[in-house]
């Protein structure tokens, strides 16, 4: 699924519904829910490498909504009367403009279909834990790779020809 310039857009509120993590979290706090999952969808883009949206729903709060990044994520608060799920698809249909991969990560069946319908790739919000988690160990697996590696200094040594040196060592001292 991942690559570098694919959008991913995510039903925050629907996402922290569904990952027992964040609900759990969310009984106490909504806030320290929130910004949980944009702390992992923030690892999960530096990554990936994908441009991620995270619409949070705001159709009952008056105002004129806000759209700001927060770790490099495009954090979209819904205007007022507007549902994350109209959000959405408004985002699809603008970003499917410039050819772009589109993924909508949401558990709401009936987003799925409508994102499907416009064009963009269904994700469910287990497919998108179970792939932040799989990113997750890939990352763990290749620092603790490096970790255990020998490091090794001055490896320019071992690419250059005797050759380029003596030229190198005559303009150091000067003589050409």
């Amino acid at each position: 699924m991942n690559r570098p310039n694919d959008v991913l857009l995510v039903d925050g509120y629907n996402i922290i519904g569904a990952w027992p993590v964040l609900e759990k979290l969310k009984e106490s706090d909504l806030e320290d829910a929130r910004d949980k999952l944009l702390d992992m969808l923030a690892d999960y883009q530096g990554f990936s490498g994908m441009e991620i949206y995270v619409i949070f729903d705001a159709h009952q709060v008056p105002g004129l909504g806000a759209t700001y990044k927060q770790h490099k994520l495009t954090v979209v608060y819904t205007k007022e009367k507007e549902t994350a799920d109209e959000c959405i698809e408004r985002l699809c249909s603008e970003l499917m403009i410039r050819r772009r991969s589109i993924y909508v990560a949401t558990s709401d069946l009936v987003e799925q279909h409508v994102a499907f319908g416009k064009g963009a790739l269904r994700l469910s919000a287990r497919e998108l834990l179970i792939d932040i988690n799989q990113n997750r160990k890939l990352i763990e697996q290749n620092i603790r790779e490096r970790e255990t590696k020998p490091i090794r200094r001055n490896s320019v040594d071992e690419n250059v020809s005797l050759d380029v040196w003596s030229k190198l060592e005559r303009l150091r001292r000067g003589e050409e």
